[in-house]
């Protein structure tokens, strides 16, 4: 899914975790993440996983960036994660941000260390 010029980084640390009845007899997690990301500053973001853990399924993400000079840019987007082995997920997802660029993300979820970092790009 990484496709264009590469765009940074991010590395975010898992605040809280809610569960509740989704679709379909699955669980719907909601998680809330902060860290930093390249180019966004401190990140703030809530990520809802919607799926059949632990083999995987989709997600939707919003956040907001808040960069050192202090503006603020926010995020919204959806992606997919599958299991890569115990208590661990990988991600792709795309976001539109609200500057008007969109964006593609490759990562790793480590439920363990509550741990979701990864690689952001540019789409082309």
């Amino acid at each position: 899914m990484a496709s264009g010029k590469p765009a940074g980084e991010f590395s975010l640390k898992m605040v809280t975790l809610t569960t509740s009845p989704g679709p379909g007899g699955s669980p719907l997690i909601q998680a809330n993440w902060e860290g930093t990301a390249t180019g966004f500053g401190a990140v703030f973001g809530t990520a809802t996983y919607v799926g059949s853990p632990p083999k995987g399924g989709t997600f939707s993400w919003c956040s907001v960036g808040y960069l050192d000079n202090g503006d603020a840019l926010s995020s919204i987007g959806q992606g997919t994660y599958e299991s890569t082995g115990k208590h661990r997920w990988r991600t792709k997802g795309f976001f539109q941000i609200s500057d008007g660029r969109r964006l593609t993300s490759e990562g790793e979820v480590d439920l363990a260390s509550r741990e979701w970092k990864g690689k952001i790009s540019e789409m082309s």
